[in-house]
Formats: structure tokens, sequence, C-alpha cells
């Protein structure tokens, strides 16, 4: 079966705008339309090759964000090849912007390609090394480190303009968040796997309510009609089962309409720095949408309603400046842009 019409028009408007210095659009043009579009293997692989292309450009554009958009370059690029591992056009593109990455020297992220065509490669090789002498030490003070537990965080990159400024004025902010997994499982759970899939990568903060909290989520329609679980988690649009009481499935639920069960009775409250999912006032209505209260607000009459699932640890001065955004009805008159979300 071919390529649909569709698709490559996306796809060919998708090379224009990062030909022509518009890879932000390109980026959300790709998540929002081609991605949904692409059914074969090779068809996800040409969209992550597109995505990879445009992150590479708004990495070159800006010295400030290079970092960032260049080591989702360098993951989609791998996403691309996972779908079409002989792709050489792609692997070219990848060892060009490993290069790149490694004469501005910025790691590789998550995903460091320590085998190619099933051989070391020099970072492979070092890493095997140093792993052997790891292993001898770890086994000499294992016993002390053993029930040490980690934090699960995630860290939110906001590019806002402050109250009164102008564009001119726009500053990026690191909002660091403690994740409850043994608190909302399923909503940490959801939470991660739409952070590590990049939907939410350059999405806004549609909705600002001062003294209140700052939403945002809406990776579809980016003004909070739209967004959705990740998976299936047994609720379509807040509902188990169809008028007739029959359970509902991810096969006879629109993948837009999957929503997750309420899991707000697990004791955490609306304090400051809470971050929470956001939903109708039906239950178990909550898909991607989520909120955060800044510290000068304590909405305490959501609790047991709304499921609070983490808390902000660093960066909470910068929540406040947000939700203190000059707006427009609820909508800043400045986009508020979620950059991306890094699961730590």
């Amino acid at each position: 079966m071919g390529v649909p019409e569709g698709l490559k028009n996306i796809w060919a408007e998708a090379a224009n705008l990062i030909d022509n210095g518009n890879a932000n659009q390109a980026v959300k043009l790709l998540r929002d339309e081609a991605w949904n579009l692409s059914d074969s293997d090779s068809d996800k692989a040409k969209t992550c090759q597109l995505a990879a292309d445009a992150f590479v450009e708004l990495g070159s554009e800006n010295d400030n964000q290079q970092k960032k958009n260049w080591q989702s370059a360098y993951k989609n690029y791998n996403n691309s090849l996972t779908f079409e591992p002989k792709n050489k056009d792609v692997r070219r593109s990848l060892n060009q912007l490993i290069g790149m990455m490694d004469e501005a020297g910025i790691s590789l992220g998550t995903s460091l390609q320590f085998f190619d065509d099933g051989s070391p490669t020099p970072t492979g090789l070092v890493v095997i090394l140093l792993a052997g002498i790891m292993l001898l030490v770890g086994l000499k003070y294992a016993g002390g480190i053993i029930n040490q537990e980690e934090t699960l965080t995630a860290t939110m990159e906001i590019s806002y303009v402050p109250a009164d400024g102008d564009e001119s004025d726009r500053t990026t902010a690191l909002i660091t968040i403690e994740l409850f997994e043994d608190k909302a499982p399923d909503h940490i759970d959801n939470f991660i796997r739409l952070s590590d899939s990049g939907a939410y990568d350059h999405t806004i903060f549609h909705r600002i309510m001062n003294d209140f909290m700052i939403q945002g989520g809406d990776f579809t329609n980016s003004d909070g009609s739209g967004g959705h679980a990740a998976q299936w988690y047994g609720y379509c649009n807040g509902e188990a089962m169809n008028s007739q009481g029959v359970p509902h499935t991810s096969e006879t639920c629109r993948m837009e309409d999957w929503t997750l069960g309420d899991e707000a009775t697990n004791g955490l409250l609306h304090t400051p720095g809470a971050l929470a999912m956001a939903k109708t006032s039906a239950d178990n209505t909550g898909g991607s949408q989520f909120y955060i209260v800044p510290s000068d607000s304590t909405p305490s009459h959501l609790d047991g309603i709304h499921t609070v699932f983490g808390m902000v640890i660093a960066g909470l001065d910068d929540v406040t400046a947000i939700s203190d955004v000059s707006i427009e009805g609820e909508v800043p008159i400045h986009e508020v842009r979620l950059l991306s979300v890094d699961i730590n």
C-alpha cells in the first residue's frame, strides 16, 4: 500500500517549513497530523526523520536550546532507524548529528550509541571497560546502597514572558517535580509515557489563573479541548461501560476519548507546588492535561476531586511568576511554552 496523499503533502509542507526557518511549526505539524496518518513502519520512519531534521534546525538556530533540541533530534533519528534500520540517509544524518554534538560537548542523552551494526563504537568500548571496573567496585559497596530509594522526578523546561514584559524579556525556567508513583500509579504511568513520547514537547500552557494555577498538556488542540491518555486505562470519556452496559475497550473507544480513572483519594492535597490532573466535572475524565499550583494558592476545594500526583521541589518561584503573566481572560498574551519534560 502506498503512502496516503495527505501524508505526502504534510511531509512536503513540513520540509518546506524547516527550509524556511519555521522548524517549530514543522514539529507541531508532524506531531499533530503526520504521526496520526503514519500507518506503516516506513511512514513512521519518515515522520521521525523529518522531526529529527526539524530539531537539528532548532538547535542550530538557538544556542540556548541547542542541547535539548539536538538530543530530541538524536532520539528521533534513532526512532526512525527502529522502524527502518537499513535507511542509509537517516544513519548518515544521525552520524553527522553525533559529530556536531560531540564538537559542542553535548551528551547523547539516555540513548548512547554503544554498538553500530553489532560492533562496539569508541563510546561503547569505553563504557564496556568502565562497566567492568564499576562492577568490581560496586560489588564491594553494594551492601551499603542497596536499600537507598531514588526519587522519581520530572523536569519541565518552560519559556515565558514575565508580567508586563514583551518578547525581548522572554526567559526560560526549569521546574523540577517529584512524582508520587505509589500514590497515583496510573497517573504517573500516563504522565511518563506522554513525556517520553515527546507529546508534551513544544506545547503551551493555554490557561493561566492568577492566585490559582497554570494549566497545560493539551497536545492536540492547544486550547483545553483536546489531549487524551497515553494508553488504554479502562475509561472512555469517563465511562467504563456504554449505555447498554457493555464494557468499553480500546477497540470500541476512540483514542481521542481515552481517559484515566480518578486516584484523587490518595491523601495528596492541593498545597502550593502541587501537580494535578485536569479533567471535566465528571469522574474519571483526566487525559493528558495537568495544572500546577503556585506558591500563593491553596485550592483545597479540589482535594479528593482532582488527582494530585506530584509536587514541585525546585522552581516554584517560576511557577508563581508564570501564574502572574499578562493574560486576556485566562489566555496568556505571550505564549507560555512547555519546551520539554524529562523524566529522571
